[in-house]
């Protein structure tokens, strides 16, 4: 069986994370910092974190919602199907690995690797975060198959070279 890697959020999982809380959360604790959030969205203040050498901040504000989120997180039919796969698995999301790594243990799901938005250096849709979850699977990218629900997991899939599947198919 080739190598699939899954998005989490939406693919495995739905986080019932309120992004809008997060948002305003961030936008304050910026706000503290002497930094002006404006009206950005919670994306763009992730730019804005890493532009002023202050992602930490969004790590832990974000982060905290993402990890109670992920202790309530219902699982999504495709979870199954991972629990049924047997061979290299993995997860790479945009969400926090830590928040990852809580809804698998909350549903049993054991996966040869997570990679999360903090993890490395990069996150989707640079294709390394991808390319890294590969590398941990001991996996080669042509082989492979990226299964998520978003636009962004598509061109991540397709910048790293690795067929990609939409969670419907």
């Amino acid at each position: 069986m080739n190598p699939v890697v899954y998005d989490l959020d939406g693919t495995l999982v739905s986080l019932p994370v309120d992004w809008a809380a997060a948002r305003d959360d961030l936008a304050a604790d910026l706000r503290d910092r002497g930094l002006d959030p404006g009206g950005r969205d919670l994306w763009d203040l992730l730019e804005l974190t890493e532009a002023t050498d202050t992602r930490d901040r969004f790590e832990a504000v974000v982060g905290e919602h993402e990890r109670a989120a992920a202790n309530e997180a219902p699982a999504l039919p495709l979870a199954a199907e991972l629990g049924e796969q047997s061979g290299r698995v993995g997860v790479c999301s945009l969400n926090s690995e830590a928040a990852c790594r809580i809804a698998l243990d909350r549903h049993g799901l054991a996966v040869d690797a997570v990679v999360g938005r903090d993890s490395l250096g990069s996150y989707k849709p640079d294709p390394e975060a991808l390319l890294a979850t590969l590398d941990s699977m001991g996996a080669d990218p042509g082989n492979a198959v990226f299964v998520g629900d978003s636009e962004r997991d598509r061109v991540t899939a397709e910048r790293a070279g690795v067929a990609f599947r939409w969670v419907e198919e």
